[in-house]
């Protein structure tokens, strides 16, 4: 069944634990993650749906394939907005069913994002829609589809992540604390210091972009600072991209059905396994 995600994730921040929003952008990932999520004991999800994706189809089209694949399971499934910073996109996911949507004004002045925010959230609600908004910049790692090479890290502000929350209302607030969009480089530096300040401040589920990666002790630490949702895309594409290769090797190509049908393998194979780490602590 397709819900919002406040229930999920209050009960998430309550026990300490994370949901999984894992980036979908057609049949076989919307397939892979609920299959997944049905195989670890009906663990509720998040598809998030980037605005993004919108080229690989509508939100029209999201939203009804998102419906008929929660309808024949019997888990908590939430469909997202994901990282969108056009309003009039905001408004149409609203308008087509979606359960939360993420207005994404962190490039703009915190001024100007508050005030968005809080429109978003004014209508939002009135339609019984959860909404996440990001304050922060979040940099570009290896393989990021969501960044951009000029994205700078800018560390979420304790101080106005309370003021921003208190004024707008919204229900989950992405943060910047040392994660990347994509791949690390390196060795992640999450600034828990930072993160523990903000939960502090907010006592609200937070959520952490860029899960791709994160060691599994450090997942646990930010969960236990207040993290409730967790979005992986990167590590999901990368996976089925290499394994999906290693098909095309051989002298005889399989059917592009079979492909299809292995791609959703690939993708639940993180899911799974994602799963497990926001789960156990």
């Amino acid at each position: 069944m397709l819900v919002n995600f406040n229930e999920m994730l209050s009960r998430a921040y309550r026990e300490k634990r994370a949901v999984g929003s894992f980036n979908v952008y057609n049949y076989e990932t919307m397939r892979g993650v609920l299959d997944a999520a049905v195989e670890m004991g009906a663990k509720p999800v998040i598809l998030a749906f980037g605005a993004k994706y919108l080229e690989n189809m509508s939100l029209q089209d999201a939203y009804s394939m998102a419906l008929s694949l929660s309808r024949q399971r019997d888990i908590p499934v939430c469909l997202h907005l994901d990282h969108c910073s056009d309003l009039d996109v905001v408004f149409q996911a609203i308008r087509e069913g979606f359960g939360s949507v993420m207005y994404d004004g962190s490039a703009l002045p915190f001024e100007e994002n508050m005030a968005n925010t809080e429109l978003v959230c004014r209508i939002a609600h009135a339609c019984g829609v959860s909404v996440e908004a990001e304050l922060g910049s979040i940099a570009a790692g290896e393989a990021s589809h969501e960044g951009s090479a000029d994205d700078r890290e800018v560390y979420t502000d304790p101080a106005s992540a309370r003021e921003f929350v208190a004024r707008t209302g919204v229900d989950a607030l992405a943060v910047s604390i040392g994660t990347v969009h994509g791949l690390y480089k390196g060795v992640p530096n999450i600034r828990l210091d930072i993160l523990e300040e903000i939960n502090e401040a907010l006592k609200k589920p937070l959520v952490l972009h860029g899960g791709s990666g994160i060691p599994e002790k450090t997942i646990h630490a930010c969960i236990r600072g207040g993290v409730s949702k967790i979005n992986v895309n990167t590590e999901m594409s990368s996976h089925a991209v290499s394994e999906l290769s290693k098909r095309l090797e051989g002298p005889k190509l399989p059917h592009l059905s079979v492909l299809s049908l292995e791609e959703r393998s690939f993708i639940s194979d993180v899911v799974k396994k994602y799963i497990r780490f926001f789960e156990v602590l």
